[in-house]
């Protein structure tokens, strides 16, 4: 069969999409097309160790595949399913062969000590009879004073009210809550139970105060020793209130919560052993109301690749994700790939970056700090007439905006500034020369960025303010140039109007707003 033929569109007015058009469009090899050379040429090589890629596909026996991140070709937020998604782990077995492949899951990327109390445990009397849930008793004032202002059935206590209140005729940041009822223990039993949230609340087990977090301070997550024998029922009753607003309650316990992370570690490090490389695909939890307070891999992750890089064996690390990630384990592995969320063709794209078929050109478009604590971070900040350093860390990012890694290496030369002085208005052009010294074809980004030497306002200690992607073979050399004029110079003076000041620029070209190669100044008269 050959090529399916572009149906005529309808052009009848304003209408529905049509459905032949968009049957032919989604996953149109066009498409796929692009969507493989978008991903290909977004993928950021952070480290390559004694280069340790690519990797040689005649002189490997196996390969590892860890991390639920290669099986689950994730998207990124607001995305669909996708159209013939391919997975990390399937480029790979597409790449090399499926016989060679070996894949383990490890532990995920959430994990927590406890977990929400189901519904199912919990029960209490509505209208003469038992139902799911907790009796909720709200009270437009946070002392439990008079007649509640509403009362119903909570099937679960897991409330985060951010922007709202509980309920209709409650004050969102001015009411208390009541939950009673009875909790049925499963099988297994029950040694930890308690309340996640931002206080004050109180939990009692029949009768007895078991959590007592009444004082407003913050949030915390209180779990007290109980020992709950299975099939046991008994009295329950949470008490919470707000003055600010911005609630979060949660009952929680730690029934089926096990070690089933550790044996998934141990499985992961057995596949590594046995193998002659290992490809850990981690990830990052992240989205609409998914904020990160943590930089690092969330869940057992870190663990997870310190275990298997500490076997010895070849590691590489690919990163799923569309924000900065922090790496204590960086210098423990061979290299690491920042995949983001790579798209449809996403495994295809990735399989050839690790085994050399496309070259990694992509360049970080954010600072990766080597910690929470240096935020916020950024490479075009303010002078602030202080020292970058903490007493404890640099001041330093781990990696920084405009950074990436090739198999290959590029020379910059013959920085030239044609003219060297102009006119407000006038523009001039920075030319210069890029070779690949290398041995393999390869893309690299040059990056031109600007600094007032002195200004009116404070301005950027350095700002980025144009790149170049080219293409070079081997030996290949060819000249860059960019035009700098107004849109590059221009500044909002003390009156926020737009202006080109005298006086000299500093122009910088290099491969990240660290790796300078070149500079030399413009003059504005």
């Amino acid at each position: 069969m050959g090529e399916p033929q572009q149906p005529e569109l309808h052009r009848s007015g304003l209408s529905a999409v049509d459905p032949d058009s968009a049957a032919y469009w989604n996953g149109n090899a066009a498409h796929r097309q692009l969507a493989l050379d978008a991903a290909r040429k977004s993928m950021v090589l952070l480290r390559n160790a004694s280069h340790t890629l690519p990797l040689p596909p005649a002189m490997l026996g196996a390969i590892a595949v860890i991390g639920a991140d290669a099986s689950e070709a994730r998207l990124g937020g607001y995305s669909s399913a996708g159209n013939h998604v391919v997975s990390i782990l399937n480029g790979i077995r597409q790449k090399v062969g499926g016989a060679k492949v070996s894949y383990v899951g490890g532990p995920g990327r959430l994990a927590s000590d406890y977990v929400l109390v189901p519904g199912e445990q919990l029960s209490a009397m509505d209208s003469g009879r038992s139902v799911r849930g907790l009796r909720g008793e709200y009270f437009d004032n946070p002392t439990f004073t008079g007649a509640p202002r509403l009362v119903r059935i909570d099937s679960q206590i897991a409330f985060g009210w951010t922007l709202n209140a509980p309920g209709r005729g409650i004050p969102f940041d001015w009411y208390s809550v009541r939950w009673t009822g009875t909790l049925s223990v499963p099988v297994g039993g029950i040694h930890h139970l308690g309340v996640e949230g931002n206080d004050g609340y109180r939990l009692s087990v029949d009768g007895k105060v078991i959590v007592d977090d009444w004082e407003k301070r913050g949030y915390s997550t209180h779990l007290a020793d109980v020992h709950l024998a299975p099939g046991s029922t008994h009295a329950i009753a949470l008490e919470y209130f707000e003055t600010t607003g911005n609630a979060r309650v949660k009952l929680a316990w730690d029934a089926g919560v096990n070690d089933s992370w550790r044996a998934s570690i141990d499985s992961a490090v057995a596949a590594a052993r046995a193998s002659d490389v290992a490809v850990v695909v981690a990830g990052i939890e992240e989205g609409e109301f998914r904020d990160r307070a943590k930089l690092g891999l969330p869940g057992h992750q870190e663990e997870l690749i310190d275990r298997v890089a500490a076997t010895g064996k070849p590691t590489i690390v690919v990163l799923v994700g569309g924000s900065a990630i922090t790496m204590p384990w960086l210098e423990r592995v061979g290299a690491v790939i920042d995949a983001w969320y790579p798209g449809e063709a996403g495994g295809e794209a990735v399989a050839d970056v690790l085994f050399g078929d496309a070259n990694p050109s992509g360049r970080l478009p954010i600072t990766f700090p080597v910690s929470e604590g240096q935020l916020p971070l950024v490479y075009n900040h303010k002078p602030t007439g202080r020292g970058d350093d903490y007493v404890d860390l640099t001041g330093q990012p781990l990696f920084p905006f405009g950074y990436g890694l090739s198999y290959t290496t590029f020379d910059y030369t013959d920085l030239s500034i044609e003219p060297r002085v102009i006119e407000p208005g006038a523009t001039a052009t920075v030319h210069c020369r890029v070779k690949n010294t290398g041995t393999r074809a390869g893309d690299e980004v040059v990056q031109l960025y600007l600094r007032e030497l002195v200004s009116s306002v404070a301005r950027p200690v350095i700002q980025l303010e144009g790149f170049r992607r080219v293409h070079l073979e081997p030996g290949e050399e060819r000249e860059i140039s960019f035009p700098v004029g107004r849109e590059q110079l221009k500044l909002l003076d003390a009156n926020m109007h737009w202006i080109v000041e005298s006086g000299t620029y500093r122009l910088l070209i290099g491969g990240s707003s660290k790796d300078i190669r070149l500079r030399g100044d413009l003059i504005v008269q």
